[in-house]
């Protein structure tokens, strides 16, 4: 697929969307300062080209459970690509596991993960060491308050990646 060229109204589109979620097509021609026909091509043009994944309600979820959230760091016993992609595919698979970000460095991966409890987060700790994914060693962490979830500023990115 062709990479679009995205210009500066692009991308206050995206951060629009990004920041509010499904708008209607006139509060997003508001947002973008941009009349409200050309501004809906441009979001479906942006659609087409797989710039936006989905929209999604950021739900509080300590109003209505209680869980537990523990952050997990990983490193695997060697480095071979199969054993990256079976770690990977086997996480992929885990509704416990919201976030896994591969990193390099001390470890390679960290995960975010939330469970009902301690206890049903050991049985996941149990079942990933069970399944012969090479996990040489793992940190846990346990969440004890949310202080920030954001998502980056687009525009400050783009600023920062022409200079």
């Amino acid at each position: 697929m062709k990479k679009l060229v995205l210009d500066a109204t692009d991308i206050r589109i995206l951060s629009s969307v990004q920041q509010h979620g499904q708008l209607s097509k006139t509060k997003l021609a508001e947002l973008v300062n941009l009349s409200p026909t050309p501004c809906w091509a441009r979001l479906d043009r942006l659609k087409a080209g797989g710039y936006i994944r989905g929209y999604h309600a950021e739900l509080a979820l300590e109003r209505i459970i209680d869980f537990t959230q523990v952050v997990v760091t990983v490193s695997l016993s060697s480095h071979r690509k199969a054993e990256f992609d079976r770690f990977e595919g086997y996480i992929q698979k885990l509704d416990e596991v919201l976030d896994c970000i591969a990193t390099g460095g001390g470890m390679d991966y960290v995960m975010k993960t939330v469970t009902p409890s301690l206890a049903a987060f050991q049985v996941l700790m149990d079942e990933l060491l069970s399944a012969d994914l090479a996990i040489d060693r793992y940190m846990t962490y346990i969440a004890t308050r949310h202080v920030k979830s954001s998502h980056p500023n687009l525009a400050k990115l783009i600023v920062k990646n022409e200079k």
